[in-house]
């Protein structure tokens, strides 16, 4: 029998691609780019950038070799917490799977590079479906299960065969690793998981080109994967229903620059206002605001009193105060002013476990929300899904708004240019050298 790596791989390979397949690659690839921009206007984007400069002979990024490069951009990626999720493997794609090909691509074909996009996502969620909730309490999957993607990615844009794949993807496995514990501090090792999960997959892919070999059983050898971290996982996601769309389909976009799991939640916070609006209510007479929603969200989002931007980010009450009180939920939402400000109506947030959306997750992240009032009326906000889900898609038109919001917060000059040149990869045109332009501001960002 196969194993389920070397199966996984033919999967993905057999799978035809559309003109649709490729503009969605080409969006989500254009999401991840943005998102890699405005990390470099950050305080741990400037500390990766200050520490990529000592190990540059330039000084450059570009002068790094292709696995540090795609760490460095991983790390940027998912820093500002604004990048895509696949909600069913809770895997972050992009920040692992773009970040390799910026690494690798060079000038190569952009349906080329798109393809292998497609391929990356498939492979990391894949992954990430089969793994189980348990394994979610412990370890970060986005860091776990993200090198089978950027492995995956960088196979084909390297143009292994089916049997290097396989070792690519059995190397990739026995470098998975990442564990929630930065969560208690606020640690910045978050951002170090999308880098290593970035570059671990163009080791294993590189090296595979070089006839180095990997575990074809990684993922349920005795000794592999599942068996060393994942009590509860279930295979059959890996290689269920082959012939439906791609994996990138059913990924999310992020309209707000805070942890997926506290999306929904401000989605129902801010029907509530609108709600208060129309019914002359005012925050000032809320007395509760009670959280309805599932575990993983109480598990990573259960903070009451953040200290820091970072913390406030996974914090939904927090969230749920901000969409409440604040006009829209940017950046500035999650500085210190701002946590001052929200400070006594964060206190009225009661959080607790939902049972219809504890039973939907995690196929959706679903949340309720009811605001009681001094005068006994009570407000209902609900989501069964959050704006940027399949079932609730940005436009094309927002997504570019995304996208250039994300560049002016890094100050990048050329940001309709870089736009449509990532758009255009769809029709074949080259990914575009978007490291240049970061190298470009070093010595800002120091």
């Amino acid at each position: 029998m196969p194993s389920l790596t070397s199966r996984l791989v033919r999967l993905i390979r057999e799978k035809p691609v559309s003109d649709g397949d490729m503009e969605a690659a080409a969006g989500f690839l254009l999401d991840a780019a943005a998102n890699i921009i405005a990390g470099t206007h950050s305080l741990p984007g400037a500390k990766i950038l200050a520490w990529a400069r000592t190990l540059s002979p330039s000084g450059r990024i570009a002068s790094l070799d292709q696995p540090r490069r795609a760490f460095v951009l991983g790390a940027l990626c998912h820093i500002l917490e604004m990048d895509d999720l696949h909600r069913a493997s809770v895997v972050h794609p992009g920040c692992v799977v773009v970040p390799a090909l910026m690494a690798l691509a060079g000038e190569r074909d952009g349906r080329k590079v798109l393809t292998a996009l497609l391929h990356g996502f498939e492979a990391t969620t894949r992954v990430g479906m089969s793994v189980g909730p348990a394994h979610y309490r412990i370890w970060h999957n986005t860091a776990t299960c993200g090198p089978f993607g950027s492995a995956m990615a960088s196979a084909h844009l390297l143009g292994l065969g089916d049997d290097e794949a396989v070792n690519a993807l059995g190397n990739a496995g026995s470098q998975a690793a990442g564990l929630w514990e930065f969560l208690q501090t606020g640690a910045e090792t978050k951002h170090l998981h999308a880098g290593r999960g970035a570059e671990a997959g163009v080791v294993a892919a590189t090296l595979a080109a070089h006839g180095f070999t990997g575990a074809p059983k990684i993922l349920e050898g005795e000794r592999g994967f599942f068996a060393a971290a994942c009590p509860d996982g279930d295979a059959s996601p890996l290689l269920a229903d082959p012939q439906a769309p791609w994996q990138v389909h059913r990924t999310s976009i992020k309209p707000w620059p805070s942890c997926r799991h506290t999306h929904p939640a401000i989605a129902c916070g801010q029907e509530i206002k609108q709600k208060m609006k129309a019914a002359g209510l005012s925050i000032e007479h809320m007395s509760e605001i009670r959280v309805e929603t599932y575990q993983a969200a109480l598990d990573l989002c259960d903070r009451p009193d953040p200290q820091s931007p970072y913390a406030a980010k996974f914090s939904l009450q927090h969230c749920v105060a901000a969409a409440l009180n604040e006009p829209q939920v940017v950046f500035s939402s999650f500085e210190a002013d701002a946590r001052q400000r929200l400070a006594p109506l964060r206190r009225r947030v009661k959080v607790g476990i939902g049972e219809p959306q504890q039973r939907a997750y995690p196929l959706h992240w679903g949340t309720r929300i009811v605001a009681t009032f001094a005068d006994g009326r009570a407000l209902v906000g609900e989501a069964r899904d959050a704006l940027g889900d399949p079932e609730a898609p940005v436009s094309r038109e927002a997504l570019v708004a995304k996208a250039q919001s994300l560049m002016a917060h890094a100050g990048w000059p050329r940001a309709d240019e870089t736009i449509a040149a990532i758009l255009a990869m769809a029709e074949g045109g080259p990914l575009p050298d978007l490291v240049a332009g970061i190298d470009s501001a070093l010595p800002r960002a120091a």
